[in-house]
């Protein structure tokens, strides 16, 4: 549990669908912005209005895959996580009902010819680490046989392209980077027009925050030479460097040397926190995330503890909506 933060979540908070289901385009979601100053409330649309020129927006160019796979003959699924290092896959077992189960060592039938042997557990109780037979690789074969990963919270299923991001370029991700959903063409437009830049990076993110600071796995990234330009250049001149999501944290600060971006790519498994700290992120635009989550540990390495306690209690109190298809909060030095 962090320190930081500790709340109880209504599940009337919870977001069930997208905002369009909701009569709302992507840029009308709710942001609360939080500074050390106080808060305030907005709608996404105006957050060229929150940022000031020479700001960089660090953004996840990651797809989402349809990494969830129902298994022949058992009232189960398959989330695919991510892919390790050696070859193997990280996944997780989950019921008809969604949620997780326990599983057991074996192999588990999938659609279209294709298997997943649960080798040893990767986490207590949740992922396996298994090695995948499948005719296509696996990218092509969730492209045919898979479905979005989806939570009890969300009624009903959605199409893949609710899952994506305007910044998805490489597919990969078990789940949608969601703090870049609300961006639509319009505001990314206005955000260039008010002399703020973007420094994309690759970050294939794995099923969602780690429960009870559960083992780290690694997930591949790639910051290229552009980006590690464009962040140390801006950072030279004074402007501020916003990360849009965890992932992008986690990307970036895998490149720092010496307090200087680098170029760089491979697995990582960095894990921020409060007392680690963030070397060149200097705010964050990111979802609410739930009691005891791990990732507000890294949220409170970036914004002040006390920032952090009133930007959850005015979300609470004026009714933000949780998960990726939710509302935005914008932590800012």
């Amino acid at each position: 549990m962090t320190a930081a933060v500790d709340f109880e979540l209504p599940a009337r908070l919870e977001a069930h669908e997208p905002p369009e289901a909701r009569g709302l385009a992507r840029d009308e979601v709710r942001l609360l912005a939080g500074r050390p100053s106080g808060v305030s409330h907005h709608r996404f649309a105006e957050l060229p209005a929150l940022l000031r020129a020479g700001d960089v927006l660090v953004v996840n160019t990651s797809g989402t895959l349809a990494a969830s796979v129902g298994v022949v003959g058992l009232p189960m699924r398959l989330h695919f996580s991510t892919r390790l290092p050696d070859g193997r896959w990280a996944v997780e077992v989950r019921g008809r009902d969604l949620r997780p189960l326990p599983g057991r060592a074996g192999v588990l039938r999938l659609p279209g010819g294709a298997s997943v042997t649960l080798e040893e557990p990767y986490t207590r109780g949740r992922l396996w680490t298994a090695t995948v037979r499948a005719p296509l690789p696996v990218p092509d074969y969730l492209r045919r046989y898979g479905h979005p990963i989806r939570y009890p919270y969300v009624r009903r299923e959605w199409p893949l392209s609710a899952y994506q991001t305007v910044f998805a370029t490489v597919p990969g991700s078990a789940e949608m980077p969601s703090a870049a959903r609300p961006f639509s063409e319009r505001v990314v437009t206005r955000l260039v027009a008010a002399g703020v830049q973007f420094a994309p990076l690759l970050l294939h993110t794995g099923v969602a925050s780690p429960e009870a600071h559960e083992r780290p796995y690694p997930e591949w990234f790639s910051v290229p030479a552009a980006t590690a330009r464009v962040v140390n250049d801006a950072r030279a001149a004074g402007g501020r460097i916003v990360a849009v999501g965890t992932t992008a944290v986690r990307a970036l600060e895998s490149a720092v040397t010496d307090g200087t971006v680098t170029a760089r790519e491979g697995f990582t498994d960095l894990v921020i926190t409060p007392s680690r700290g963030v070397r060149v992120v200097d705010g964050l635009l990111t979802g609410f995330h739930e009691p005891r989550a791990s990732h507000l540990d890294l949220l409170a390495a970036v914004a002040e503890p006390s920032t952090l306690r009133e930007c959850y209690a005015e979300a609470l109190r004026h009714g933000y909506l949780w998960h990726e298809f939710g509302d935005v909060n914008l932590l800012l030095p």
